[in-house]
Parts: structure tokens; sequence; C-alpha cells
């Protein structure tokens, strides 16, 4: 069999969620985490990562770009996405806060009417921000 790489833009939209996460579960084990794929979205979450040392389990919402949403404020999630080819993990509430110091996303109707957020190019101000949650 030859093997053809495929074209992430050419995947439906839970083929890029089934890609997505088989990548940023790939950067996690890196850092000793094992990832289980949820299939219900339980607490908010898309999967789960524990450290292989037992004292960190993290929730996490798989995004493919930058992504904030009022529905997941208060709720401990981490979200997970790409950006130039690197992968960031924060956590949700704190990621809101950095946006509200380095965008004007807060003040959109997206964000206030709508309750979202999203970007597939952040500002570089933005990414130096999130610079120490790149992995």
């Amino acid at each position: 069999m030859a093997f053809e790489k495929i074209e992430y833009k050419n995947l439906n939209a839970k083929q890029q969620e089934i890609y997505n996460f088989q990548k940023i579960a790939a950067v996690l084990a890196d850092y000793g985490f094992n990832c289980i794929k949820l299939s219900d979205d339980w607490q908010g979450a898309d999967f789960i990562a524990y450290h292989k040392d037992g004292n960190e389990t993290l929730k996490v919402q798989l995004k493919g770009r930058v992504n904030i949403d009022k529905k997941y404020l208060g709720k401990g999630l981490y979200v997970a996405f790409p950006v130039n080819g690197f992968w960031y993990l924060v956590e949700h509430d704190m990621l809101v806060e950095i946006i509200g110091k380095t965008t004007n996303w807060l003040n959109t109707p997206s964000w206030i009417q709508s309750n979202h957020y999203h970007s597939a190019a952040p500002s570089r101000e933005l990414l130096e921000h999130l610079s120490k949650y790149r992995l």
C-alpha cells in the first residue's frame, strides 16, 4: 500500500477534530500526558489529559483556532489550538483575560451578543502574551 498525505482543508469538520486530537495528543505525550478522547463533550471537554505522575488531569476543549466562549467561563477548562504550526494549551479563563488585555475582542458584537469569538489570525501582541503556553 502506498501512503499519501492528506490535506487538512479537504477534511470535514469531524475529521478535522479527530486529526487535531491526534496531533495535540502526540505533542502532549512529549510532556508526559496521556490523552483520552471523549465522545460527549463531558463538562465541556473534548478530551482529558492526565499526567504520568498522577498529579494533573486537564479537561481540554479542542479548537482549530484561537477561540473563547462564555459557556466555558468558570469551568476550569483548558483550550488547545494550533497557530502557525505550534500548539497552544491555556486555561480558558486565563485566555479570556489575556485577550481582554491585548485585543478588542471582548468589545465586539460577537462576544457581547453571540457569547463567543474566534480568530484564525491572532495578532502578534496576543501571540507574544501566549508564548508561555506554546508547546
